[in-house]
């Protein structure tokens, strides 16, 4: 280790370049703040709070209902739900009985969701009672044994439920009576009755989540990270941010189905005696009201956040002092758009500037960060304690020298173990070096500089983040090449001034078809019941044929050349 080389280390500012970190789960780590600070409020969620007493004492009733229908340690158990009380235990509650955690986006498609349960073989899965009908049909192939059923009035209040089923309730299809399912509230009493062994033991090493990716191929792969990922992480959040007070406030608006939002917003939080502000969904104008509302002191968000809050109006009559920390992660913040923040930060009563942050789900969400007072321009920060970087010539393990591009590597106590059934892509990811660390091959380039700061340059993978999301092209052709009126297809992410990109599909349709707005509209549709949301192309470009290489295959980056030229970039 002593060969590894630690520049950034006379930068942090007081930060310790090493912690200590708590052994045992995550529950664990909860548990213990549950302890410390009882009465401290754990989350809010649409008006109601629970403590942290309330809280371990709501996941070990659900804990005691997993072992009650025969859930055990070891087994996997998707969580196909938005930022809700029930994901919170539910997660918790899956850790504390040794289970494993596979975090779904509750958007999916019912083909996607299909495969997360097959590949990780879960046994339960909770969702919405609006997906109930997608859960069937995805596990038209696949054997689930317990299909879990909650809905958004729950856990609210009795007076905000009531409201609520007579406005949105209203709207979803009811599920047959016949249904094999369990509803939350029938499961949590099953916990009641439980009167069995149901905490294990969990090592520090243990898995604990999976979360899934594209990736260094495209293909989607699930991202295994232990309890000590999580911790480590949480611990990291705190020493970068030594102005946090247990007590203090999080908009927990980036879903638990992402790192970001898991690991930052909800552990992190949940692990040093911070409150969450549970958001299951928002929009731009929503989200100003919430900060109205809940004068937060942590906001943490994508880019596209930032520039959707100084669009509208309504954010310019915001009082931002409450503020301690903003950040930014899931792409790159533009120079300019940070200088416009920052400007609109100061001028409504922040103290503070806006952090960018970097990091892969490989290591949960963050590792790296900018400094509380020191900036760098176009610099993602230093590395987070016990972390290292180095930029290594792509495809090798030999370190460039400072300032010169090369592939990002990291290493540290947030680094996954591997990806769920695919040990050739873990073999290509995980490396270790000759200094004995194993290292994360991120598919980013960047550079370092003498002083330790990173800065990101551009992904040496093919792959389009649209507000904030990874979008895998060779995944939306595969999909669109399946449809009937697809010959090619080929697949690549233009600048959008809200989304950063956005996806745009060029397709040379078979014989017989004609270019259509009713054509891409339909095939649009198709993509809707294959793929996530935020995947679909927004524009659909037909062409006689695709420029293609020397070897046949399609020049996509010919076709970005050309939007770039025809944008005038």
């Amino acid at each position: 280790m002593s060969t590894v080389k630690t520049p950034w280390i006379k930068n942090l500012e007081g930060i310790p370049p090493t912690l200590e970190y708590q052994e045992g789960s995550m529950f664990d780590a909860v548990s213990r703040i549950a302890e410390e600070f009882p009465a401290y409020r754990a989350y809010d969620y649409m008006g109601r709070n629970r403590t942290y007493a309330d809280l371990v004492e709501d996941i070990r009733r659900c804990a005691k209902a997993l072992r009650a229908i025969g859930v055990k340690k070891g087994d996997r158990v998707s969580i196909c739900m938005p930022n809700m009380p029930q994901t919170v235990v539910m997660f918790y509650a899956v850790n504390l009985i040794g289970a494993v955690s596979n975090m779904i986006h509750p958007l999916s498609s019912a083909d996607e969701i299909s495969f997360y349960l097959s590949d990780t073989q879960s046994v339960a899965c909770l969702t919405m009672d609006f997906n109930y009908d997608k859960l069937m049909t995805a596990c038209a192939n696949y054997h689930l044994q317990h299909l879990l059923i909650t809905g958004a009035g729950d856990e609210l209040t009795p007076l905000k439920r009531m409201g609520y089923q007579l406005t949105q309730g209203r709207k979803i299809k009811k599920i047959p009576a016949d249904a094999d399912i369990i509803y939350w509230k029938d499961l949590l009493k099953k916990g009641d009755g439980w009167d069995g062994d149901y905490a294990a033991e969990c090592r520090s090493d243990a898995a604990a989540v999976i979360l899934y990716s594209g990736g260094t191929t495209g293909r989607m792969k699930g991202i295994i990270l232990t309890n000590k990922n999580f911790n480590a992480l949480g611990a990291q959040i705190v020493a970068t941010n030594p102005m946090f007070r247990p007590g203090d406030k999080m908009l927990a608006v980036m879903p638990m189905f992402h790192g970001f939002g898991l690991g930052v917003g909800i552990h992190s939080m949940l692990a040093n005696g911070g409150v969450c502000i549970l958001i299951p969904r928002f929009n731009a104008e929503s989200y100003v009201a919430l900060i109205k509302k809940y004068r937060p002191n942590y906001m943490a968000g994508v880019p596209t956040l930032y520039e959707a809050l100084l669009r509208i109006p309504s954010a310019d009559k915001l009082e931002l002092s409450c503020l301690k920390g903003v950040f930014s992660g899931g792409d790159s913040l533009s120079v300019e758009l940070k200088k416009r923040f920052d400007k609109y930060l100061g001028e409504h009563g922040a103290p503070i500037m806006i952090r960018e942050g970097y990091g892969t789900t490989e290591c949960v969400t963050a590792s790296c960060l900018t400094p509380v007072n020191t900036y760098r321009e176009g610099s993602i920060g230093l590395p987070f304690p016990d972390t290292y970087y180095k930029i290594v010539e792509p495809n090798t393990e030999n370190e460039m020298p400072y300032g010169e591009e090369g592939e990002i590597c990291l290493a540290g106590p947030t680094v996954m173990k591997g990806y769920l059934n695919c040990p050739e892509e873990t073999a290509a990811t995980l490396r270790k070096h000759a200094d004995g660390l194993t290292w994360v091959h991120t598919g980013d380039l960047g550079t370092m500089d003498e002083d330790g700061f990173i800065y990101f340059r551009q992904r040496i993978k093919r792959m389009i983040v649209t507000s904030g999301y990874n979008v895998y092209p060779t995944l939306v052709e595969n999909v669109l090449d399946g449809n009937e009126y697809v010959h090619l297809s080929c697949v690549i992410g233009v600048p959008d001034p809200y989304k950063i990109q956005k996806v745009k599909a060029f397709i040379v349709l078979k014989p017989g078809f004609e270019p259509s707005d009713e054509l891409k509209e339909k095939i649009r549709n198709y993509c809707k019941e294959k793929i996530v949301r935020y995947a679909v192309p927004s524009e659909i470009e037909f062409r006689d044929e695709l420029p293609k290489t020397l070897v046949g295959k399609v020049a996509y980056r010919v076709l970005e050349e050309e939007e770039a030229a025809r944008r005038g970039e």
